[in-house]
Order: structure tokens, then C-alpha cells, then sequence
């Protein structure tokens, strides 16, 4: 690597001895006239003390940024920066990077590069992705002091290295979600998916807590004991997870967008989904439609859906219900499962959004899913300490009535309305799915 040009600069510390010397020297130039020479001929003797001191620190030889190409949203990673020295004495090295928003608050970080035994120093530092998309490292700064840390010496490289960020699949990597698949995948939980589904698997000897409903009383009269129906749980269904890519679903819990919340829960779900036999598509929308994966039946294929996942954007726009769930009835050729994420906050704004699951569910079976509001919550349960506060809790139990309204106004259009906090929503939506599964409602 060519040698690389840095510029000399002051520190805190030459600053503050500056600042120190500017009383005194206003006292020299009151008391003796004189002497008004020796101030200014002090302030260069600090220059030039500044400028040793820089020039002591030695100079930067290389360095190497470090940092993986791809993450993802909301899960930490990391970087590592590594400069070279040639000579010189140094009391502190530090760094400080110029980023993209979605990889630090404010688009900026600093860290300090401790010293190693060979001379060179070396640092690293987390980060954790708030959105998805194509993030930029933009610029690095070095800076390091001299013996005295009076003077600095500074390098500024341009960086424009990119950073991949995907969807969130933590929970698909899970150890209990892999093993729940594996023992169902080799019988050890259900060898063929049995359950109570609409085709005809075996008999079975009844055990208390079963549906009455499943008793065969022909064979159980003809053989003096009671059996009970098993039947073989629907496979080939389509799953259509539809994603909401609007203003309220852009609003941050807990630091990561909902829409982000709401993509991880699909995904983990979607892969359950492809390995029971079924088949998963992803459908985005926002004023219009935007994604609309082909549907993948193996999870060979579930790559595609990370992709188009990943391409769903984040839209400072109302979404239209209506033109989207038309969109989304008009590519479908048969009954499916359709699980939508979405948020609401009065039955008023969400009208049209009721009437648009209204009439997809007389065709299709629809599972509303949507995030609890903690922030609301613990604003209503507040003690009314001042009436500040209890003007605030009144409102937040107003807003979450309304919600429970909305809530009830959904169940009653035909839909299946999943409410759950951020952090369990994916399993929450897993069990919900399977037990669809299971009852054999799809078909």
C-alpha cells in the first residue's frame, strides 16, 4: 500500500493548555507592558511543541477495514479495524467511520484501537442493523496522538464498502424449531402428519381428552371397544403471506420497524409451511401492489422467498386495501390460506380494510395478524399520579378499545385475528397455522 498522507492536528489537550495560558498571558500584558512579547513567543513555542509531538507519533504505514458483506435486521454484527505503524510513539490511536443510518444511530461512530505488542493497534465494534437494504460504510478517519498528546496526526479514506442487510430468519435457525421439524419429519411426533384433517388415515384406540365427535361407534360396537378416527392432515395447501409495506407498519417497537417484526414471523412460519408438504408465496403492498413471489414448494427454494421478503420496501404511504386484496384474488386459482400482517389504530381509518378482508374471506381463509402495542398498554395501566398522566391513560384506553373493536369487526367479516407481542409473534403464528393445518380448513 502507498504511503498514505495524514495531517497534523491539535488535540483536547493542547486546546485546553491554549486556553490555560490565554488569563495568564492577559495578566502578563496588564501588569508588565513590557513583556507583551513572551505571550505570543509562548503560543509558538505550543505550536511547535504540537507539531514534535505529532511528528513523534510516527506514521501510518496501512490499515485494513474488516466486515462481513451480508446481516441481518436486528441481529448483531460486527467490524474490525487494523492499522500499521511505522516508528514512533503513540499514546492512544481511535477511529471514526461515516455509515449508513440503518447500521449506527445518526450515521456515525468512534471507537479507540488499543495497542498491540508489535506496534500496530486494533479495535472492533458492534452494530446491529435497525432495516433492511444496502447499507454503505462511507468514509474512515484515523487519528493518533503523540507521546505528549498534545499533538495528532489524521488519515481520511474513503471506504464505500456495502453491507448487505436481510430479513431477520433467527427463528428458522433455532435449535427448537429444528428439532421440532426433524422428530416430525421422522415420526417421532406424527409419522404422517396425522390429525383432523378431511382424509381418511386409520383407526385408532380412543384416549380420554379426544373429540367424542371422532368415536367410529360401527367398529367400536363390532369389536366390543372403542376406536377412534384418525385422519391424514391436508398437504399442497398455498400460503400467501401478505405484508403490509405501509406508514403504521414503518413505526419502529423496540427499535426495529414492524414490517421487519411482521417479515421474520412470515418467514419462519413459511419454512414450517414447505416442510408439512405446503406451498408458500410472499405478497407485498402499500398504496399499490409491490412483491409477489411465485409460489415454492420445497425448502430448496426458500431462498426465494428471503428474496422477495428483502425487496419489500418501506413506504411512507397509506396502503390501499381494496386494490390490493383484488390484486392478490385475482392471481389466486384456488382456495388458500392467507395470513395478513398489518396494524390499524380506529374502526374509521380502518373501514376500507374491513371490507377488503370481508370479501376475500368468502373465498379464501384469512388469518389477520397484527403486533400488541406494549407502548399503548403501559400507558393506560399508569397510575394517574398527576392529571397529565391521567389524561394520557384515558386516551390510550380509548385507542385500545377502538382496537378492540376493530379486532371484533374482523372476526365477524370471517377472518381469524392474531394479536401478539413482537418477541412471540412467530411462534404464536407457527401454532396458529398448524392448528389451521391440523382442523384441515384450508381445503
Amino acid at each position: 500500500m502507498p504511503r498514505l498522507a495524514s495531517l497534523i492536528v491539535p488535540t483536547r489537550r493542547a486546546a485546553a493548555v491554549l486556553a490555560l495560558a490565554a488569563p495568564v498571558a492577559l495578566v502578563v500584558g496588564a501588569t508588565a507592558p513590557g513583556a507583551w512579547i513572551a505571550a505570543p513567543l509562548l503560543g509558538l513555542a505550543l505550536l511547535v511543541l504540537i507539531v514534535i509531538d505529532a511528528v513523534l507519533a510516527g506514521r501510518l504505514t496501512s490499515f485494513e477495514f474488516t466486515t462481513i458483506p451480508e446481516a441481518e435486521v436486528g441481529e448483531e454484527s460486527g467490524l474490525q479495524v487494523r492499522a500499521q505503524f511505522g516508528g514512533g510513539w503513540r499514546s492512544a490511536v481511535g477511529c471514526a467511520l461515516a455509515t449508513d443510518p440503518r447500521l449506527f444511530a445518526g450515521g456515525t461512530t468512534s471507537f479507540a484501537l488499543p495497542r498491540l505488542s508489535d506496534g500496530s493497534a486494533q479495535g472492533a465494534v458492534m452494530f446491529v442493523p435497525n432495516r433492511r437494504g444496502t447499507a454503505r460504510f462511507e468514509t474512515l478517519w484515523l487519528r493518533w496522538t503523540g507521546p505528549l498528546a498534545l499533538g495528532a496526526r489524521m488519515v481520511r479514506k474513503p471506504l464505500g464498502q456495502e453491507v448487505r442487510v436481510w430479513p431477520n430468519i433467527g427463528a428458522v435457525r433455532s435449535p427448537a424449531l429444528q428439532t421440532f421439524l426433524r422428530d416430525a419429519q421422522f415420526g417421532l411426533i406424527a409419522r404422517r402428519m396425522r390429525g383432523e384433517g378431511t382424509q381418511f388415515e386409520a383407526l385408532t384406540d380412543y384416549q380420554p381428552g379426544m373429540d367424542r365427535r371422532r368415536i367410529d361407534w360401527k367398529s367400536s360396537a363390532r369389536h366390543v371397544h372403542l376406536y377412534a378416527k384418525e385422519y391424514e392432515t391436508e398437504r399442497n395447501n398455498q400460503i400467501v403471506f401478505a405484508i403490509d409495506c405501509g406508514q403504521a407498519m414503518c413505526e419502529p417497537i423496540d427499535g426495529i420497524p414492524r414490517i421487519d417484526r411482521a417479515v421474520s414471523a412470515a418467514l419462519a412460519t413459511a419454512y414450517v409451511a414447505l416442510r408439512t408438504g405446503d406451498r408458500a408465496a410472499i405478497f407485498g403492498f402499500a398504496a399499490r401492489p409491490e412483491v409477489m413471489s411465485p409460489f415454492v414448494s420445497s425448502t430448496r427454494e426458500f431462498y426465494r422467498l428471503q428474496q422477495a421478503a428483502a425487496a419489500l420496501d418501506y413506504q411512507a404511504q397509506e396502503p390501499n386495501f381494496t386494490l390490493a386484496m383484488a390484486s392478490l384474488t385475482a392471481r389466486l386459482q384456488r382456495r388458500s390460506l392467507i395470513v395478513v400482517f398489518s396494524d390499524f389504530t380506529d374502526p374509521t381509518s380502518a373501514e376500507l380494510m374491513l371490507e377488503s378482508i370481508g370479501r376475500l374471506s368468502r373465498r379464501h381463509l384469512v388469518l389477520f395478524v397484527t403486533l400488541e402495542d406494549a407502548e399503548l398498554q403501559g400507558i393506560a395501566d399508569a397510575p394517574p399520579d398527576d392529571m397529565q398522566t391521567l389524561a394520557m391513560a384515558v386516551t390510550a384506553d380509548s385507542l385500545l378499545r377502538q382496537r378492540e373493536l376493530v379486532r371484533l369487526r374482523l372476526r365477524q367479516a370471517g377472518a381469524d385475528v392474531l394479536e401478539a407481542p413482537y418477541a412471540s409473534v412467530g411462534t404464536r403464528l407457527i401454532d396458529a397455522y398448524l392448528a389451521i393445518k391440523r382442523a384441515g380448513a384450508i381445503g
